[in-house]
């Protein structure tokens, strides 16, 4: 059985709303196409779950806040992300555009462009109009189509060759109007032998009404690029998490994933990259937390193309009351990527009887002279442990709050940024009720 997609919007005011942004006639013509492909091409395919029974319809409208001058304006449920960020490079996103954007005036002149994604197809045209939709592409499914004529705001990043971003660059993207489209769009291009990290947090405000995220992220890392992208997913019961993000990594590149999946409503994500070039590497570290009666279908993959790549993935999970997950972990050795490695592991732990959890590890394999390797685990905490604990004087909650940092640690452990180790254990905490 197949779903028809109801779409938010129509093609006059999906047209006049981008000549309302000024957008180039390129951009308004994709995403008409796009809006045409929606109605379509069916909604992906999940592993294990039917996400036609998903509640994913619920778009809104455009609906753009008043910018903001200074961080003391900010909504009080981001101040804590962005508080002693005066100095930094930052870009917020409300709802459905971007109401702060700064970077650092070295950057500046070294180059670096760090703006909204609306404000980059104007001013860096070309640029923009050459990578946009080319990792993600609007024909994939109904999911990808949809994103592609709605996005907003967004976050362009762009470093020059040779050039070494040495503090992270950050972004907070906020839903807190649950009428307004929330859609956000990243595209990073890292030129050669540049280097740089990028961090951002999702977040949402209280609401009683059902939204739907529907984010794309693209990643470029030309020849001995290093790119880091860490992401912290921490929004709300009622936000609907639909989630694409992909890396094409060319000749001795890196790219590394820091992923958050924090969320407390259903979610959806696919973390891709794809080993185009020789000698290319991938890490991929994902750590999620699941309550209540959340459905969750996390996907890594790794695609080699280039001979000599490598590629590490990385998934912990941890499941409490009814929450369902299927962690997949797909690596693909193409024919031709000779001297290649691929490995992965994915481990799961239920803290209910009603909780489930389903570890996919799956290995394609087109080339003889490789290495590749899986691991997967699922099972509910080791009652032997606790009861250790608890007979040192440990109540049971401390004990099993201790497994589960223990369970969690090799992960949080390999995070380079201490900030981000620092959030990412107070999300894990609240997401356990500590």
């Amino acid at each position: 059985m197949t779903t028809q997609t109801i779409l938010p919007v129509n093609a006059e005011g999906l047209s006049q709303l981008s000549k309302q942004r000024q957008e180039p006639t390129w951009l308004t013509e994709n995403r008409l196409k796009a809006l045409e492909l929606a109605a379509s091409l069916k909604l992906p395919v999940l592993e294990k779950m039917r996400i036609e029974r998903w509640d994913i319809q619920n778009y809104g409208s455009s609906k753009e806040s008043g910018s903001i001058a200074s961080l003391t304006e900010v909504p009080a449920s981001i101040q804590e992300l962005v508080k002693d960020q005066e100095s930094g490079s930052l870009i917020i996103q409300r709802n459905s555009g971007v109401v702060y954007t700064k970077l650092a005036a070295e950057l500046s002149e070294q180059g670096v462009i760090f703006t909204d994604l609306q404000t980059a197809v104007k001013e860096h045209e070309e640029l923009v109009k050459t990578y946009l939709h080319t990792a993600v592409k609007a024909d994939e499914h109904s999911v990808a189509a949809l994103h592609a004529a709605l996005w907003n705001g967004g976050i362009f990043l762009y470093v020059p060759k040779n050039v070494e971003v040495k503090v992270p660059l950050q972004a907070v993207l906020l839903t807190d109007d649950e009428e307004a489209t929330f859609a956000p769009h990243i595209l990073i291009i890292a030129d050669t032998n540049s280097t740089v990290t990028y961090v951002d947090n999702y977040v949402s405000g209280d609401s009683s009404k059902a939204v739907t995220h529907n984010g794309a992220v693209e990643i470029f890392a030309k020849s001995g690029a290093k790119v880091r992208y860490a992401t912290i997913h921490q929004m709300g019961t009622n936000v609907t998490d639909l989630s694409y993000r992909r890396a094409i990594i060319d000749n001795d590149a890196s790219m590394e994933w820091i992923v958050g999946e924090m969320n407390s409503g259903d979610t959806m994500s696919d973390t891709h990259t794809i080993l185009k070039g020789n000698g290319s590497t991938s890490d991929s570290k994902i750590i999620a937390v699941g309550s209540g009666s959340q459905k969750l279908n996390y996907t890594t993959r790794a695609n080699h193309f280039g001979k000599s790549s490598e590629s590490q993935m990385i998934t912990r999970a941890v499941m409490r009351e009814e929450a369902q997950a299927i962690i997949n972990g797909i690596t693909k050795i193409e024919h031709g990527a000779t001297k290649s490695d691929g490995q992965q592991t994915e481990k799961v732990l239920m803290l209910s009887p009603k909780a489930r959890g389903d570890a996919n590890p799956i290995l394609l394999i087109d080339e003889d002279d490789v290495k590749a390797g899986h691991a997967a685990s699922v099972g509910q905490v080791n009652q032997e442990q606790i009861y250790y604990l608890m007979s040192r004087g440990i109540s049971r909650e401390v004990a099993e709050s201790l497994i589960i940092y223990g369970f969690l640690a090799p992960v949080v452990s390999q995070i380079p940024l201490e900030g981000l180790q620092k959030q990412l254990q107070a999300v894990i905490e609240g997401k356990l009720g500590q």
